[in-house]
């Protein structure tokens, strides 16, 4: 097993990796709506909508899977934290917009309502994909 790790994704910012690849696999870590170019919003800036959270989120957990040699088209399974089920149809709807060009076929979802998320965000995505064969 070994570790993956992108500048293209934000850094770890605590005892895990971003990826770690094992068996065939990838698990992504949990993954917020982080530019990694410029790291977390402050508590002054607003809350992106939902649907660019999801779409940065996403992009995010892409970034991590092609540096491990994979991409969305290999997704498995998805977990999804959101901290409102009322957004769940916006949620919903962006995330079939990301995935929907990238992978025919798609993955299996869990979604996980959850009371809050570091940084004031609203959704978090962890993911694990297949190697190609």
């Amino acid at each position: 097993m070994h570790p993956v790790l992108t500048e293209a994704a934000p850094k770890p910012a605590g005892h895990y990796s971003q990826a770690i690849v094992a068996n065939g696999f990838v698990f992504v870590a949990g993954q917020l709506p982080i530019d990694p170019q410029r790291g977390p919003r402050t508590k002054d800036e607003p809350v992106p909508s939902i649907e660019a959270q999801v779409e940065r989120t996403l992009a995010n957990v892409e970034a991590i899977l092609l540096a491990a040699g994979t991409n969305l088209a290999h997704v498995v399974r998805c977990t999804v934290y959101v901290t409102d089920v009322a957004l769940w149809p916006r949620v919903n709807a962006a995330y079939a917009a990301y995935f929907a060009p990238r992978s025919t076929i798609p993955p299996a979802r869990t979604v996980v309502p959850c009371p809050g998320l570091h940084y004031g965000y609203q959704i978090e995505i962890d993911a694990i994909a297949a190697l190609p064969a």
